[in-house]
């Protein structure tokens, strides 16, 4: 089971972005993450007219490492590590680790 999962709320802890939060639209295998609005970079594309396509820079988002987000807890309005928990019916559910309340509803 995976600490921070898709359509999960972060907050970035580290580097030029800290501070900011955004929604995770990807969960990339390489222990990085595709965060909506976070870590935006400018990628030059060379446009090809037999296909249509366009040139020009574009704006788009590049991964951030794992280490550099935290989920957003909206009880304290601030980033929080994840635990787990083992229920009674024998399934594992996630924690706010300084609340000890349940992430998934």
């Amino acid at each position: 089971m995976l600490k921070i999962k898709k359509d999960d709320e972060v907050i970035v802890i580290a580097g030029r972005d800290r501070g900011k939060r955004g929604r995770i639209q990807t969960v990339l295998s390489t222990g990085k993450y595709l965060v909506q609005g976070i870590n935006m970079v400018k990628k030059h594309k060379k446009g090809n007219p037999q296909k249509g396509i366009t040139g020009g820079i574009i704006d788009m988002e590049a991964p951030i490492a794992k280490s550099n987000v935290a989920l957003f807890n909206s009880a304290t309005s601030k980033g929080d590590k994840v635990g787990f928990r083992t229920l009674e019916d024998g399934s594992k559910i996630r924690i706010f680790k300084s609340t000890n309340e349940a992430i998934d509803a």
